[in-house]
């Protein structure tokens, strides 16, 4: 039975980092315990795009962008749907808006993490409000440079001895007597050898649910619909498989909100599979056309990301077959063409400003190559049926409805032929509005037909939905604290990250203002660590 450590942490991502940190830089002698290997220390965070929400920082107010702590709060209260009983998501999110300067961008500064000059403006509202003014920071150097910069410092506390790591553990259960937690008891992934470890802390940062497709399938949200799609790609971490919450349960901790997750509606089969399910999350094509899974247009109202990522899954998710289709051009998919996270955005994830202004202007002409070439979802033709004979090759769960999407298609082309002010179309009253946005226009087509002749070859993408986040998890309060059944803090238990959902059990309410998992992730880590320094 190991000894001697202040503080186990379960977890090691981004969240399970910054608490070995803080506690690390004022003296506590932590062990990090992590069920992956070695070269995937950092977790989801080190894959990501690297996206952090804040109010008022020094890049919107250098862009012209007004914000305000009250302005923030009003829209992040009115995209997650808060119920009266939320009121710990509540507090959460309102110390995350006052706070998101001092104790999250400038901490990750502090770490050397540098930021984008434009700011990108996700998740605006369709139904409901949602982001009034842009709030996504992205990292330069994205989700990996935060992994990286954190990880370098956390080593440096490996090599003194302060901090212990320990990879390919599998934490099932926490020792609780006399209303305290003192420790943890797992098992070697490899080998099965059984470990019991302890301390006087331990820290939850493992992650969510939304891993598992058993999990994903138990707790899926009523409201996309009864049943969930036959496929589900996997954005999220393979171990993100909800074990450590069911051993938090056991000792009477309270979780909340599983039933309310973030997925997104384009996700696509990655080339290179590293996980089983594993997929890529693309970034939709704004002059795509948005196609259910007979290749004929959502209507009445067209989908179009940007607004609602919620909403897109919904709609995706209330038809028969609850996968889609993009049809677009090269000409589209060299101008629009993105797919979220580190290893898809090498010139940024590199810092490499020339190439990355190369794909500004020129295009993401290796990104398009490598997936036309390798992903099995992405068809390419000369002639649209050319196109929907291959869309239809790829063994779907229905046919293409040729008729129906060519005129679908020949229609939306229809209103670009039309003067500006007869144009009757909401996705082309929405590109030109994304388009007054600089962070929009220069990744967004002017007026684009899809079967202009001279903008081709023609795609189809085939789009999955693909999980990525809980939404809800461990009940904590404002010093991430876990909570029993009653309300009480579980004497030396802590939840941070995703496993807190991000807060308070549910932080983001039914939806996200997005750039918020990561900046989540910082804020509960810090808060947990001070509570343990305090003695809390």
């Amino acid at each position: 039975m190991d000894q001697g450590y202040d503080v186990i942490v379960v977890g090691a991502g981004i969240a399970g980092i910054v608490t070995a940190l803080e506690l690390a830089d004022q003296g506590q002698k932590v062990l990090v315990l992590d069920r992956d290997v070695a070269e995937n220390l950092g977790g989801l965070a080190k894959e990501s795009f690297g996206g952090m929400f804040f109010v008022g920082s020094d890049q919107q107010k250098k862009a012209g962008i007004e914000d305000s702590q009250e302005l923030a709060y009003r829209d992040w209260c009115q995209f997650a749907e808060f119920s009266e009983e939320d009121v710990l998501p509540k507090a959460w999110a309102e110390c995350y808006i006052e706070r998101s300067i001092p104790d999250i961008q400038e901490a990750v500064a502090a770490r050397g993490i540098t930021f984008f000059p434009v700011v990108n403006w996700v998740e605006r509202g369709q139904y409901r409000p949602g982001n009034s003014v842009p709030r996504f920071h992205l990292v330069w150097g994205t989700g990996q440079e935060l992994a990286k910069a954190h990880t370098a410092a956390l080593l440096e506390h490996v090599s003194t001895g302060r901090v212990s790591l320990k990879f390919g553990h599998r934490v099932e259960s926490l020792d609780y007597a006399g209303g305290h937690v003192s420790g943890v008891q797992g098992c070697v992934e490899e080998s099965g050898e059984p470990f019991a470890i302890q301390a006087s802390v331990v820290v939850i940062a493992a992650g969510g649910i939304n891993g598992s497709d058993a999990k994903i399938r138990q707790y899926w949200p009523a409201v996309w619909g009864a049943e969930p799609p036959a496929i589900i790609l996997n954005g999220s971490h393979k171990f993100a498989d909800g074990m450590v919450h069911e051993a938090a349960k056991q000792i009477g901790a309270r979780v909340t909100h599983l039933d309310k997750m973030w997925d997104y509606a384009a996700g696509v089969h990655h080339p290179r599979p590293r996980k089983a399910r594993h997929g890529l999350s693309l970034v939709p094509s704004k002059s795509a056309l948005w196609l259910d899974a007979k290749g004929r247009r959502f209507g009445p109202e067209p989908l179009v990301s940007g607004f609602d990522t919620w909403e897109l899954v919904k709609r995706v998710c209330e038809q028969e077959h609850k996968y889609s289709w993009a049809v677009l051009n090269r000409k589209i998919a060299l101008k629009e063409l993105a797919i979220s996270g580190a290893e898809s955005n090498p010139a940024i994830r590199d810092k490499k400003k020339v190439a990355f202004l190369k794909t500004v202007l020129f295009g993401n002409k290796p990104l398009l190559r490598d997936m036309l070439d390798n992903c099995i979802d992405f068809v390419t033709a000369s002639s649209l049926p050319e196109l929907m004979e291959k869309m239809n090759a790829l063994g779907n769960a229905v046919q293409i409805d040729a008729e129906g999407m060519e005129a679908d298609i020949r229609s939306y082309d229809a209103q670009l032929d039309r003067p500006r002010h007869l144009r009757n179309d909401d996705q082309i009253r929405r590109i030109a509005h994304l388009r007054q946005y600089r962070g929009d226009r220069v990744r967004t087509c002017k007026e684009q037909k899809i079967l202009d002749p001279s903008a081709g070859p023609l795609i189809a993408i085939r789009q999955f939905i693909i999980s990525r986040k809980s939404l809800g998890g461990l009940q904590t309060d404002l010093q991430s604290r876990v909570l029993d059944e009653q309300g009480n803090p579980i004497e030396g238990l802590y939840a941070v990250g995703e496993a807190a959902g991000f807060g308070g059990g549910g932080i983001h309410g039914m939806r996200a203002l997005e750039g918020t998992f990561l900046g989540g992730c910082v804020l509960t880590a810090r808060y947990a660590a001070a509570s343990i320094l305090r003695g809390e």
